[in-house]
């Protein structure tokens, strides 16, 4: 049900672009904005793993370092059906975690020092899974093409907002149009993009949760460590980059307070019930 929500959300957010990019771009400025956020994303998603682990100050620990992480993560991944990723640890007393790769050959797996002492093994077993489904289910791709779309959306906003007030001309596939409605476009575009791609992340979380879950064949310790992960990061957020912190299992910054249309992370309760009912 979650991987065709997140379809028709990709849907209904390319449906959003060609929306937006003839009210405000018209043809030309929808390709000007796509190849813009094209070449940003591109790059971004190309090198999502060194930014994202050098982002959260991860650094790569040996076999000889963690031995039962590493021989825990390996045993999940080949459960999984995936390469072992690499292994990283972010010194931080706040347990939580999160995966991160273009794919799951190019793809690493980051712990907290703080989730090492929180968690029993089965519970890291489950957070451990769920981070893998992230990898399996290619989440950093749907992500990518969310963003690309997204941004695109925003560069029209931009690109129309400076025409307007420099007083550009109308192009002959926008002849016609109404100002009023370019501006409305043009103020609500953005915004509902942002609520989409965030949706996206909701729906993605869901079936990672899932994917997990039957990796780890328990789905009660995933129930219990996101209990016990959501309850830590509310008590002491950790000290992230904003933009990195729909990457983790839980809202590193506030523990899923955000009001709910505007977080990235599902309701914690919700979560819980759906796996305590696998």
């Amino acid at each position: 049900m979650n991987t065709t929500k997140t379809l028709l959300l990709m849907a209904a957010l390319t449906a959003l672009f060609m929306i937006a990019g003839q009210a405000m771009g018209g043809q030309q400025g929808m390709t000007i904005a796509l190849l813009l956020a094209l070449g940003l994303n591109f790059f971004a998603y190309w090198n999502s793993d060194k930014m994202a682990l050098a982002m959260n100050r991860a650094r790569e620990v040996s076999v000889a370092e963690a031995p039962d992480l590493h021989a825990l993560v390996g045993a999940l991944a080949a459960r999984a059906g995936i390469p072992t990723p690499r292994v990283y640890v972010v010194d931080d007393p706040t347990p939580n975690a999160f995966a991160t790769g273009r794919n799951p050959e190019h793809a690493a797996v980051a712990v907290t020092t703080g989730i090492l002492q929180v968690l029993d093994r089965y519970e890291l077993e489950g957070v451990i899974a769920h981070e893998l489904a992230h990898i399996k289910n290619r989440d950093i791709l749907v992500g990518s093409i969310a963003a690309v779309i997204a941004g695109a959306i925003s560069y029209l906003a931009t690109m129309a907002q400076w025409s307007m007030l420099l007083g550009g001309g109308r192009s002959d596939d926008q002849e016609g149009s109404n100002p009023l409605v370019m501006l409305v476009t043009m103020l609500v575009a953005p915004l509902a993009a942002s609520l989409i791609q965030m949706a996206i992340s909701r729906s993605r979380e869901y079936i990672a949760d899932a994917t997990g879950a039957a990796i780890c064949g328990h789905p009660q310790s995933l129930a219990s460590a996101l209990n016990k992960l959501a309850n830590y990061n509310a008590q002491r957020p950790m000290n992230v980059n904003p933009a990195s912190a729909q990457m983790y299992i839980v809202n590193p910054l506030s523990g899923g307070s955000i009001a709910g249309l505007f977080s990235t992370h599902p309701p914690m309760e919700e979560r819980i019930r759906r796996l305590m009912s696998m």
